[in-house]
């Protein structure tokens, strides 16, 4: 398969896509445009997600910690269990920073099916700070469960940092976390300071994480940082920061800031990016409520070096 055979918008206004390929086939789960609940589709396929019903597995409480702008929730199975995670505030209102006050929590369901199973809260994922939280994903590694995700440093300029922790449960961390990156870079630092939205792939000899740089108009982009694979990730030496994005906004193909990806493989095995683009820049407003960041779909390459080939954001095609 290419990417070519792929509808492109693949999802209509769903932006944070994440895509789970379990069992026998493939979970989706993003953010909707009314940032309100969590719905999960399945499908047999890649091809027929677009047409898989979505079930509704929680809706946001009229008050409390979870009560406000639901983002960029993503799926995974952790010893037989099923958890999501995602962001959540209590308000709309910005701090005295001028940020949102998100923080990061976990759902579980212990249930065979996650779109019909009881889902049941586990509260907030704490972590070392107490400050606008984003972006959760968790991997398997070297035999552990990690925790990955962004969050405002109160000490560093910027609204977030890539951070890396073991867990201790699937909604509670160990130990003291890592950050891996920060905004520093032009490229990172156009209209906010933004390191975000964290994704994992393998390949080869190494690890990769891919993360959303800059404000999430057209400067929305992709960066890149890996690590060999029997290297410590807890030590921040170890791991490798691309100089460049890898993936940006094509004025050519009318594909403007492309990110908060996921990765996924087709049925033949090839790596999928999944992400998020909008084919116009004239955003009346404030870009957050704009809901034409689309689901996109690419397979990527890998180079000589083992590297990814991210290629251009292909055109819209319907």
């Amino acid at each position: 398969m290419n990417q070519e055979q792929w509808p492109n918008p693949f999802i209509e206004q769903r932006a944070d896509p994440f895509i789970l390929q379990h069992g026998d086939g493939y979970y989706f789960i993003a953010s909707v445009p009314e940032y309100d609940r969590l719905e999960i589709r399945y499908a047999p396929t890649l091809n027929e997600l677009p047409n898989a019903q979505p079930s509704v597995v929680w809706r946001k409480p009229e008050s409390g910690p979870m009560s406000k702008l639901i983002w960029a929730p993503e799926l995974h199975h952790i010893n037989g269990k099923w958890y999501i995670y995602f962001a959540a505030t209590h308000t709309q209102e910005l701090d005295k920073l001028n940020m949102f006050q998100h923080r990061m929590f976990a759902l579980e369901c212990a249930d065979a099916d996650p779109l019909t199973g009881k889902w049941g809260e586990k509260g907030q994922v704490k972590t070392q700070f107490d400050s606008f939280c984003l972006d959760a994903t968790t991997f398997n590694h070297q035999g552990k469960q990690w925790y990955l995700w962004a969050q405002k440093d109160p000490d560093i300029a910027g609204n977030s940092n890539i951070y890396l922790a073991e867990l201790e449960t699937p909604w509670a961390i160990k130990g003291t976390p890592v950050m891996l990156s920060k905004p520093e870079l032009d490229w990172e630092c156009r209209g906010f300071l933004v390191n975000e939205g964290p994704a994992v792939v393998v390949h080869g000899d190494k690890l990769f994480v891919s993360y959303s740089a800059s404000a999430t108009d057209e400067n929305y982009c992709i960066g890149l940082l890996w690590i060999n694979l029997n290297a410590d990730p807890t030590d921040p030496a170890n791991w490798h920061k691309s100089s460049q994005p890898v993936f940006t906004t094509s004025y050519e193909n009318k594909q403007f800031g492309p990110g908060h990806n996921s990765f996924t493989k087709n049925k033949d095995g090839k790596d999928v990016l999944v992400y998020h683009a909008r084919n116009y820049t004239e955003i009346e407003g404030d870009p957050l409520y704009d809901p034409n960041r689309h689901t996109r779909m690419k397979t990527i390459e890998w180079d000589e070096n083992g590297m990814p080939v991210f290629g251009i954001p292909p055109a819209d095609n319907r």
